[in-house]
């Protein structure tokens, strides 16, 4: 690898909107996240649909579930 053109890769604190922090490495000192694995539904078992406009109706419409 080349020097000096390369960011510094170092710790940084990674903020879910759910709240929960944990400490990951990155190049960036603070991440900010929507979705973490203590607020995601494949982690928690818990469904969280989010209709956008209609489109989970017009997907079972259209495919017949």
């Amino acid at each position: 690898m080349k020097e000096g053109i390369h960011p510094k890769f170092g710790k940084a604190i990674v903020r879910c909107q759910c709240g929960e922090t944990f400490e990951t490495g990155s190049v960036e000192k603070e991440l900010k996240v929507e979705i973490c694995s203590k607020c995601h539904p494949f982690y928690t078992g818990k469904q969280k649909l989010v209709d956008t406009g209609g489109r989970v109706d017009r997907f079972k419409k259209r495919y017949g579930l």
